[in-house]
């Protein structure tokens, strides 16, 4: 039987339009546990490689006929064989090429909306890792907000669309995943934003991201505007982009809210924390339209492939908007923390400019699901 190498970009598309799967994750069980391929409609088997390096008769009657089946690994080589295993016992299977470590770096790029006078707004979604980067573009000029470290991605796309990047914003100084933002900037001539408060380590130039900066897009003068959020991180800024979408970093979620310990601040941070998400946040429309910098769960997606909601929605339905005590709240916040995020203090020192790691120790860097929330 043939062997199919997939690619990412080809399973992004079966998340996307919640199409079934059967994934079987030659990983190890614990690798397999702290993080996979989510997918609405799709089922696993995890056998770790070393079981079946004798043969995989055993596992035939656990796989379906009926179903695509995809071998899964760390970084392929593993897959490779046991697909090909499978295909000489009468499987049709296919391998995912470069496992892991390519599913944690690829990113969908999927159109949001249309914005005033032939302006779009794109939502960049890596699926892999829960991280979600933005482009506003309008007449031949286009601005990012948190890019991911891939920066082809982004000025390959602006080629694309015939668009000049401009300006490049950071919402806040990440801390699980390495940004793109300066050398995009560097790469484009685009002026590259970060909030002044999270800054105060960095050792390379930028301009102040302020509260109340305002920008324009392109001749139709799409408006960004900057709104101080602090509470994930003290500098946090969220964005209203043509009073329509509000981009909130990493502080509001669609079914979660930003975690404040990521500094080593927590408790410092957390009055912050609540006053942006209960006081700031409530004097906002409740139609814009939330787009935040991650996903927690696959949930979070829409049917388009979107992870957007409605400010006011998120009043009602997200636990974290809703808890009256501040006594809970700070509990919540710092005493029912996920693990933190790998290696997060390295991506800080990186996304200061402190320290150059190669390619392959961003990626291992990188390596996991998003944890930046608390749910």
């Amino acid at each position: 039987m043939t062997v199919y190498k997939w690619t990412a970009a080809e399973v992004a598309r079966k998340v996307i339009d919640k199409e079934e799967l059967f994934i079987l994750d030659v990983r190890n069980h614990d690798a397999f546990e702290d993080w996979k391929i989510e997918g609405h409609k799709f089922e696993y088997l995890n056998i770790p490689y070393f079981e079946l390096i004798d043969g995989v008769e055993e596992i035939l009657p656990k796989l379906p006929t009926d179903k695509e089946v995809l071998v899964v690994c760390a970084k392929e080589g593993s897959s490779v064989m046991v697909a090909e295993m499978l295909s000489e016992a009468g499987r049709e299977v296919a391998y995912l090429e470069g496992g892991m470590k390519s599913w944690s770096s690829y990113l969908e790029p999927i159109k949001v909306s249309d914005l005033e006078n032939g302006g779009e707004i794109y939502q960049f979604v890596r699926l892999g890792k829960g991280c979600l980067s933005y482009m506003v573009i309008s007449e031949g000029e286009a601005a990012i907000i948190d890019a991911v470290r891939f920066t082809d991605v982004f000025t390959n796309f602006a080629k694309e669309k015939g668009v000049e990047i401009k300006h490049v914003f950071d919402t806040h100084l990440h801390a699980d995943h390495i940004s793109g933002g300066r050398h995009i900037a560097a790469a484009t001539g685009a002026t590259y934003y970060l909030p002044p408060k999270d800054a105060t380590e960095v050792v390379f130039d930028y301009t102040p991201l302020t509260d109340g900066l305002n920008i324009k897009i392109g001749a139709s003068q799409i408006d960004v505007n900057a709104f101080y959020s602090p509470g994930h991180t003290i500098g946090s800024t969220s964005f209203i982009i043509d009073n329509q979408f509000l981009l909130t970093g990493d502080i509001l979620f669609i079914d979660s809210i930003g975690r404040p310990d990521l500094a080593g601040l927590a408790e410092d941070w957390v009055d912050d924390l609540r006053e942006t998400l209960y006081s700031r946040y409530r004097e906002l429309a409740e139609d814009l339209v939330v787009l935040p910098a991650h996903f927690m769960i696959i949930d979070e997606l829409n049917e388009d492939g979107t992870v957007a909601r409605r400010l006011g929605d998120l009043f009602k339905e997200n636990h974290g908007l809703n808890i009256e005590d501040e006594d809970e709240f700070r509990r919540t916040v710092t005493d029912h923390l996920p693990p933190q995020p790998n290696a997060y203090q390295q991506i800080r020192q990186v996304n200061m400019g402190k320290i150059t790691p190669d390619n392959d120790e961003q990626t291992e860097m990188e390596i996991g699901p998003n944890r930046c929330a608390v749910r």
